[in-house]
């Protein structure tokens, strides 16, 4: 029996061609449209794609004016991942789920250098598998209400980004808004290993995010088969997979491009709990170090209820899980992360959205999807601002254009969202002693404020859907009653007036709270 080589764009005969990382990027093209697959802390991160572009284009001044696609953040805040494209006149339009893990390209957007998007990353990644089948667009309920909705401003980040990439549209008497497929041209993905006839394995990476997806959609280009997709592997393999190792399949692969440097994360070359090949002891997981953050982390867990399924955002919302894991409960819930990983425990940090211990790997829009369906019973995420109405920011705040990341997909289609943070921010310190908390030093800058400078999560919207709301910090609980923010919970030795009023930016009164237990500000030496 004679085997035939799937090929590229429909040709006959051969397998994906094999390309050097400065190969590959010399065939992008002027105001050409590029995905690049991948998340924050070089998670399936195909940097030398990347890096190979931005050096092509200091060199020769091109490709210009390209429209970079991304579902997550990619960097990491310094240098790394979008940084390396972070000059002028090689991009001109992002459209991505989260700008913050590169300051360069945030600054690019601030002084109006390109135009630039913020779409969540839920739907983003959904939006490829639309463009794969070729229909016109998604239609969904997620971002109504939020700085995403047309009649909020839309997702433009600056005065340039006007284009009309969302509609407000209407079935049945029900709102929901329509995003508009995005063509691509070219994409950068990456994988582990690809074998010889350019099936790609992920052995070694810690989830699959929405690469098939991707790769997928930039295999219909523009309607015709015509784009490209790149994938970088850390070795091509003399062997054939067995097809259930395949995830992504070779006719979906223009050209492989080997990069033995590859690591599978900025921090570790090779870590295997995080790639599931191994699992860590129970002792080994260290208990977390007393703080504000385990104060905030205690009263969060405390909403955590026996069979629920859970997501973990990043920041303080992370130690929820660590609390859970000394109080032996993770067994009890399934943890999930929009990276499409389910069970475990959350990695913190960096490489956050990479889990120790987990059980399965779902793609990311998989996971959205069932998020969307209902499957998410509670949430912790993080907040910058909350107001009366009980509007949460995270993505444009104090000048900083960080974007949404899943924090809409999750926060919209949880049963019961939890919002995780200190109450003031920059410079906070606070002391304990004998079950009381004392702020010794406040934060300079105010976290409950008057009007969030971007709706990020809509108090309306979630009052609408019947959702559970609380916000918990390190000296007060709130909860989203009827009209809005309700104090329900004031921490042992705080005063009201010095350490909460004061430094809310809308009416708050003390009627009818309940003190926090004095547990939750004990050191563990205790």
């Amino acid at each position: 029996m004679t085997l035939v080589q799937p090929t590229p764009s429909g040709s006959v005969g051969v397998g994906p061609r094999r390309l050097t990382p400065q190969e590959a990027v010399a065939e992008i093209t002027d105001g050409a449209t590029v995905a690049i697959a991948g998340s924050g802390g070089g998670v399936l991160e195909p940097d030398a794609l990347i890096m190979a572009l931005g050096e092509r284009y200091r060199a020769e001044g091109h490709p210009r004016d390209l429209t970079i696609v991304h579902s997550m953040g990619l960097g990491d805040k310094i240098s790394r991942g979008m940084s390396y494209l972070a000059q002028p006149g090689l991009i001109k339009r992002i459209i991505g789920g989260h700008m913050g893990n590169s300051t360069h390209i945030g600054e690019m957007i601030r002084e109006n250098q390109l135009e630039a998007y913020n779409v969540p990353l839920g739907v983003l990644s959904q939006l490829f598998r639309d463009t794969a089948a070729g229909r016109p667009g998604l239609l969904t309920k997620t971002g109504l209400g939020t700085f995403v909705d047309p009649r909020l401003g839309g997702p433009g980040l600056n005065e340039i980004s006007t284009a009309e990439l969302v509609e407000v549209t209407e079935i049945d008497g029900e709102e929901y808004l329509f995003y508009r497929s995005i063509p691509l041209d070219f994409a950068f993905v990456r994988g582990s290993y690809a074998d010889e006839a350019g099936n790609i394995a992920y052995d070694n990476e810690p989830s699959y995010l929405d690469t098939l997806e991707t790769c997928m959609a930039v295999r219909r280009g523009r309607g015709e088969g015509t784009g490209r997709a790149y994938l970088q592997v850390k070795s091509i393999l003399d062997e054939r997979f067995h097809p259930r190792r395949a995830r992504i399949p070779a006719m979906l692969v223009d050209a492989l491009v080997e990069y033995p440097e590859q690591w599978q994360t900025y921090v570790s070359e090779q870590n295997d709990v995080l790639a599931g090949n191994e699992r860590l002891p129970e002792e080994a997981f260290a208990p977390m170090p007393f703080s504000w953050r385990k104060v905030i982390a205690r009263r969060a867990a405390a909403e955590v209820r026996p069979g629920d399924v859970v997501n973990l955002g990043v920041g303080v919302p992370d130690g929820v899980a660590s609390v859970l894991q000394e109080r032996k409960m993770l067994d009890q819930i399934t943890m999930t992360n929009e990276h499409g990983v389910v069970g475990g425990v959350t990695s913190l940090g960096m490489t956050f959205g990479a889990s120790m211990n987990f059980d399965s790997l779902l793609t990311m829009p998989n996971i959205i999807d069932l998020y969307q369906g209902g499957l998410l019973d509670i949430a912790f995420l993080g907040f910058a601002q909350a107001d009366q109405e009980g509007n949460v920011n995270v993505s444009l705040y104090n000048g900083e254009i960080m974007g949404a990341g899943g924090f809409i997909d999750i926060t919209q289609n949880a049963r019961r969202v939890v919002f995780c943070g200190s109450f003031t921010a920059g410079g906070l310190r606070p002391s304990f002693t004998d079950g009381q908390i004392s702020i010794d030093q406040e934060g300079r800058t105010a976290k409950f404020v008057d009007h969030v400078e971007q709706i990020t999560f809509s108090g309306t919207q979630a009052r609408a859907r019947g959702q559970e709301v609380h916000i918990v910090t390190e000296r007060a609980v709130f909860a989203l009653g009827d009209n809005g923010l309700e104090l329900v919970e004031l921490a042992p030795g705080v005063d009201f007036e010095r350490d909460v009023a004061a430094h809310c930016g809308f009416p708050v009164t003390a009627h009818d709270t309940r003190l926090m237990p004095a547990t939750y500000f004990e050191s563990d030496d205790k």
